[in-house]
């Protein structure tokens, strides 16, 4: 199931997995990462469930950011490697 995964997301993680620089790799990355990834779909659900009570969308263009961000944060962080990890923070030995 990862690996199909994987090659589902793969034009996302091929973006964070391809430098050839060495890394620093922490598990707590790894843990934060998935965190931020959950407070930003909480941000997201949270202007939709505006977009959807109001009759404005003025919250549209910041909820497919946030989205955007959750998506990213998440598959890099569920499915990524420990490069994608440490690119994604920047981390390098």
């Amino acid at each position: 199931m990862k690996a199909l995964l994987r090659t589902l997301f793969s034009p996302i993680l091929n973006v964070f997995e391809k430098s050839e620089e060495a890394y620093l790799y922490k598990p707590s990355h790894r843990k934060i990462l998935i965190a931020m990834g959950v407070l930003f779909g909480i941000l997201t659900s949270a202007l939709i469930a505006i977009i959807v009570n109001s009759e404005s969308n003025g919250a549209l263009i910041p909820a497919l950011v946030f989205g955007s961000v959750c998506l990213v944060t998440l598959v890099v962080g569920f499915l990524g490697t420990e490069k994608a990890v440490a690119n994604i923070w920047n981390s390098r030995n």
